[in-house]
């Protein structure tokens, strides 16, 4: 039986914002759920549009709802929620004008600076309206290569007040991987940060400018963000092109924000695919959608509520970001981190939760392994008294990672480990506060959404492995990839696998006693030898208990006919690979995995290929070491990486 870590009590349970929805739909439906989750869920999924239209107007979303509440289709993705409804994304996000905090920036060197309701609106007025002046409407693309600062978030609503598409890149992508996202798109406006910095590095940005332009001839207009805490640089002027610094936009006179209501399907933000298989995919996601679910995620699932502060480490370019930027729709404050989440003490962003008195943390499970590494003697160091919520995302949070966080953060925590991605910029499979939380499980699947677990020949499986899907249509579906004609690359890409039935592209389990998820890593990277599919996240659970090794990866190497699994470890600093260790890793993969997943070979690297939101990438060691082209090395952070994993001798063997 799965070890409980922990649960909410009577009173946190009937304090939170999933019990007031429950006696809000029973009062509307004359249903009794019990305060049972699954009750709700399984009514949720059946009554899907019942509850995407009751969720609406439970958690006040401003704009003008439509009379149906569904318009059906045949096809998955041509089902649509709330049809004729009208919004404006930006003035649920300005869901407050006072004096309280609504943004805080802190940089890794200490910087910090607040944004106050009042401001935040000023601000996105004079911006708006600085863009329809120079004749920005509509459907035209705004691209942001920017910090994660105030500045960022202000651009972005400033973008969606007036019905504008909204992109943006984090300053540590390079030019080409810039350039193959925004070129696709034609872009009229491109907001950029001067300078950033990272591990106390100073990185300059604006130098990369004139070749951007050069790359990207769409672009009209350039407006320059100066680092938040540095000293104001001098005009830039680019050719062809009208150059403007941030501070002329709020200089300008107009600040009132009038709020244009867009269809629920118009088209808000363009996010891209990861591009380790090619060039990225443009993925485009519509207003209502991203609205109605980041809402109920926040809400129901996360308990966020008006006067809370929520911080997730995120860059720019990765859907996180969208994520934290809309809890400003439930009232809440967001804090924003820009830098080396460890930079000079480990725990730097435990420091700042502790400091901020932030109610929700979120970090990726990376960043949880690398605490376990370096903070072993943490044990409780910050008191994060108004801590509530820990979040876990990016990839599979191991069994020891839901350990060390009651053992060593905080004890009575709610800690939901969440997966989903960019394709839907939301989840899945998260948590709540009716169930417990049992280690290494995702408590449940996200209300409305009918997740399962399909086996290869498309059958609902429970209590064994396969691939995780989603069988039932829901709003956050993106409206389309860019440039698609037909939807080709779209339905390729979800529907190819099973008909009519989206597959996400997760290896994972769903377990028939509770409903909860465990994912195993993404399915085009699972191991397959001798026919048996595999995931790597069980090897990678073993590998992190050795205190001798940083980290790992792990693939299948196309070997005599079969799959042999072939371990690479990133070793501590003054450790080294013997045949006590390699013995010592394989014996416990074999005991806590099984045989089938201990690895043929064990060899020692010095990095590990990674994209530019921290994940590992598998697909580009396996594609390296058996001499197949990486498509778009652009993709990753640190491409020179690949070469230390060529022609390595011990796999001709």
């Amino acid at each position: 039986m799965t070890k409980k870590l922990w649960e909410a009590s009577k009173e946190v349970k009937k304090n939170s914002n999933l019990f007031a929805f429950e006696n809000f739909l029973s009062k509307r439906f004359k249903k009794k759920f019990q305060n049972n989750y699954k009750k709700i869920q399984k009514w949720s999924i059946k009554n899907s549009a019942d509850f995407w239209d009751s969720f609406w107007d439970f958690s006040k979303i401003k704009g003008e709802k439509g009379k149906n509440k569904i318009k059906k289709s045949k096809i998955f993705f041509k089902n649509l929620f709330l049809p004729k409804s009208k919004l404006n994304f930006a003035e649920n996000l300005l869901s407050k004008n006072n004096n309280q905090k609504a943004a805080t920036f802190i940089s890794e060197n200490g910087y910090r600076e607040e944004r106050n309701w009042n401001e935040l609106n000023l601000n996105v007025g004079k911006i708006s309206n600085y863009l329809k002046n120079n004749g920005i409407k509509k459907g035209d693309r705004i691209v942001a290569y920017m910090s994660n600062t105030i500045e960022t978030v202000e651009a972005f609503i400033a973008t969606v007040s007036i019905g504008a598409i909204w992109s943006s890149c984090s300053p540590d992508f390079g030019i080409k991987g810039v350039e193959e996202r925004f070129a696709q798109i034609k872009p009229k406006v491109l907001f950029v940060t001067n300078n950033y910095f990272y591990n106390g590095k100073k990185i300059n940005i604006i130098n990369r400018v004139p070749q951007i332009l050069r790359k990207i001839p769409s672009i009209k207009h350039i407006i320059i963000a100066n680092y938040p805490g540095q000293k104001f640089q001098k005009n830039y002027n680019f050719k062809k092109v009208k150059t403007k610094n941030w501070q002329d936009l709020l200089n300008f006179k107009d600040s009132k924000l009038n709020f244009k209501k867009f269809d629920f399907e118009h088209e808000l933000t363009i996010l891209y695919s990861s591009g380790t298989t090619g060039k990225p995919k443009c993925i485009c996601h519509k207003t209502g959608g991203v609205l109605i679910q980041h809402k109920k995620e926040h809400q129901l699932h996360c308990n966020i509520k008006d006067g809370d502060n929520v911080f997730y480490f995120t860059t720019c370019g990765w859907m996180m970001w969208n994520w934290l930027v809309t809890v400003l729709a439930s009232k809440a404050s967001i804090v924003l981190f820009d830098g080396f989440p460890m930079y000079r003490q480990n725990d730097l962003l435990l420091k700042i939760a502790d400091n901020e008195k932030i109610t929700l943390f979120g970090i990726s499970a990376k960043y949880i392994d690398a605490l376990r590494n370096y903070e072993s003697r943490m044990k409780y160091k910050y008191d994060l008294k108004e801590l509530k919520t820990i979040c876990s995302t990016g990839s599979p949070l191991s069994e020891d990672g839901f350990k060390y966080v009651y053992n060593n953060i905080k004890k009575n925590i709610h800690l939901a480990s969440i997966s989903g991605g960019t394709d839907i910029v939301s989840c899945f499979v998260l948590g709540n506060l009716y169930q417990p939380v049992k280690i290494g499980e995702i408590q449940n699947q996200g209300l409305a959404l009918d997740v399962k677990v399909f086996d290869e020949d498309g059958k609902s499986i429970e209590d064994k492995k396969g691939e995780l899907v989603c069988v039932n249509p829901f709003p956050t579906m993106p409206l389309k990839f860019w440039n698609d004609k037909k939807d080709i690359k779209f339905k390729n890409a979800y529907f190819n696998q099973f008909k009519n039935v989206w597959h996400h592209g997760d290896f994972a389990k769903v377990k028939k006693s509770n409903g909860s998820f465990v994912i195993y890593g993404r399915s085009d990277t699972t191991l397959n030898p001798g026919g048996v599919r595999l995931g790597t996240s069980e090897i990678y659970s073993e590998v992190e208990k050795f205190k001798e090794i940083k980290e790992s990866i792990v693939i299948g190497q196309t070997w005599d006919n079969d799959i042999r699994v072939i371990l690479f470890i990133v070793l501590n600093e003054n450790k080294k690979l013997d045949k006590n260790l390699e013995r010592k890793i394989k014996l416990n993969i074999r005991k806590n995995a099984s045989p089938r997943h201990v690895p043929k070979k064990i060899l020692v690297v010095n990095d590990i290929p990674r994209t530019k939101s921290g994940k590992i990438v598998e697909l580009a060691v396996k594609n390296t070491i058996e001499g197949n082209q990486i498509k778009n090395q652009e993709a990753l952070v640190n491409p020179q990486v690949l070469d230390q994993y060529k022609n390595l001798k011990e796999l001709k063997y």
